[in-house]
């Protein structure tokens, strides 16, 4: 049986006139992390889109643990075992972190349409228990998004995937509008999920986090991936150089 949790074939995405994403062949193992990189507008977060079914691609194919998956939307793909942190981390400000976690997908105890009624104690637990697994530390659960830290806000988004059986956890930057004990804590998070075998895509522009805390640097320039990096046989000034454009990628021929 393939260890490959997520490959792409010939994923493609256009905007009218615009090729934002062209034929992207992508890979990954499971407990395996990603990072992908490339300068603004380079297609990362275009192929993340297409991955999770934000936007229905132009072309090519998704398989996903082992099956060629067509998602109608982001539900769909993470009811599959996908599970994804945006940059605006689609969090309700008003509802606190165990309403958030399980948003879109409440227990209930009773299922009677508008008149359900939500088990709320096990909602909590399993917030408890993904909080603990991620080392996440909230001191009060009943706390409104809102009245929370970026830091914080972030850490619960990310705490969503270790509530639900997820097999890939996909971070689009992550630590972009974080200050650096937010950072350290974030990145700690993704190095336990690391410890736990999950598979991790991570898009950012932070060099030095992406060192330290992946397996492999997949880079884009104009919609095309152009470089596949195995993270001990590459360095900052390689990366930089297929970002922008020094280095043509001509030799790259796909995901390794």
């Amino acid at each position: 049986m393939s260890d490959i949790i997520l490959k792409t074939e010939g994923l493609t995405k256009h905007y009218g006139g615009v090729h934002a994403l062209e034929d992207a062949n992508f890979e990954i193992r499971k407990g395996e992390h990603v990072a992908i990189m490339g300068d603004n507008g380079a297609g990362k977060s275009t192929f993340v889109r297409q991955i999770t079914a934000v936007e229905q691609r132009t072309r090519g194919k998704v398989i996903f643990d082992g099956e060629e998956v067509d998602f109608s939307g982001p539900l769909d793909a993470r009811e599959a075992g996908i599970e994804t942190v945006f940059q605006n981390l689609a969090l309700a400000d008003d509802l606190d972190v165990p309403s958030n976690l399980f948003l879109g997908r409440e227990l209930r105890l009773f299922n009677l349409g508008p008149f359900s009624i939500l088990n709320n104690r096990a909602m909590r637990k399993a917030t408890e228990e993904g909080l603990k697994r991620t080392g996440v530390k909230i001191p009060n659960l009943s706390n409104s998004i809102r009245n929370m830290s970026g830091g914080q806000r972030q850490c619960v988004a990310i705490a969503r995937t270790a509530t639900f059986a997820s097999k890939l956890t996909i971070m689009d930057e992550p630590t972009a509008a974080l200050g650096v004990q937010e950072t350290a804590q974030v990145e700690n998070i993704i190095r336990t999920l690391k410890e736990s075998g999950e598979s991790l895509i991570i898009v950012s522009h932070n060099m030095r986090q992406v060192f330290d805390l992946v397996d492999r640097i997949v880079v884009f320039r104009r919609g095309r991936i152009v470089a596949n990096l195995k993270r001990e046989e590459t360095d900052g000034q390689d990366v930089v150089a297929y970002i922008t454009g020094a280095k043509t990628g001509a030799e790259y021929e796909g995901a390794a």
